[in-house]
């Protein structure tokens, strides 16, 4: 069965988010390391133990949950996006991230709030100027471009999703549609984004593909539509629970070669 439309998620499919998370993280903690005797690798466990608890307490956390929006992005968006939960959001992120730092270096020993502020903003920096992509994402979105319509479907803020896209510009142009949960109010895995794709797009589930790497969210969510779907598995997890995709690969590159051969 032939398909004329690719939908790929962005974070850690396209874009390597985990490792733009991670390098901030090391860069700002190796910094909290000069004015303090602090291990880096011990308070970047530490903040990130703070930042989850801190977050799940919020009384936005459930709005989160449905755009799909995770604590580590809560350490570096704005959130100056319309709705009454982004703009609450916004209210809490400058205290959230503060706290978020200074609780981390308390539970080292240290009871520093003002290095904590001045962690919480230099993360912020960090991030910013460390875009990291996967080696063979322009080469495949080359090949794909113009034989195929390119959907970009992602959860999250639309104000940090589309800051995402600014600093690394060059993704942006290969998409015919560029649909994020939080301008759309509900977050894959929910069908009803999908549906949404699928009327902008002017497109059946037949026609289409889903590429993501997370199980919960794009392979989970496009299944629900009956639409076929590629689990990008680059760290070779093992399938649990009840989630199972039509197809799986370990690499944008494996995924050309399948594409090839549907």
């Amino acid at each position: 069965m032939s398909i004329n439309t690719i939908i790929f998620d962005l974070d850690d499919t396209l874009l390597w988010d985990k490792k733009s998370v991670k390098t901030a993280f090391e860069k700002t903690c190796e910094y909290a390391a000069t004015i303090h005797n602090v291990d880096s690798a011990a308070l970047e466990e530490a903040v990130r133990k703070e930042a989850r608890a801190l977050y799940e307490g919020y009384e936005t956390y459930d709005y989160t949950v449905l755009i799909g929006i995770n604590p580590f992005e809560g350490l570096w968006g704005t959130f100056d996006d319309p709705t009454d939960s982004f703009q609450k959001m916004k209210e809490l992120v400058p205290g959230y991230r503060t706290e978020a730092w200074t609780k981390g270096l308390a539970a080292l020993g240290i009871d520093d709030a003002k290095l904590g502020a001045e962690l919480g903003e230099r993360f912020v920096a960090e991030r910013k100027v460390s875009p990291f992509l996967y080696e063979d994402t322009f080469a495949v979105l080359d090949e794909l471009k113009g034989k195929y319509q390119l959907i970009l479907l992602t959860n999250g803020a639309p104000s940090l999703q589309n800051l995402k896209l600014e600093i690394t510009p060059e993704i942006a142009p290969y998409f015919d549609h560029i649909i994020i949960s939080g301008d759309f109010g509900k977050g894959k895995p929910d069908a009803s984004i999908f549906e949404h794709v699928m009327e902008t797009a002017g497109i059946t589930a037949n026609d289409a593909i889903m590429v993501g790497d997370n199980l919960n969210t794009d392979i989970l969510g496009s299944s629900r539509v009956g639409m076929r779907n590629v689990w990008i598995n680059r760290e070779n997890n093992k399938l649990t629970g009840n989630v199972t995709p039509t197809f799986e690969v370990d690499s944008l590159t494996a995924l050309l070669k399948l594409v090839q051969e549907l």
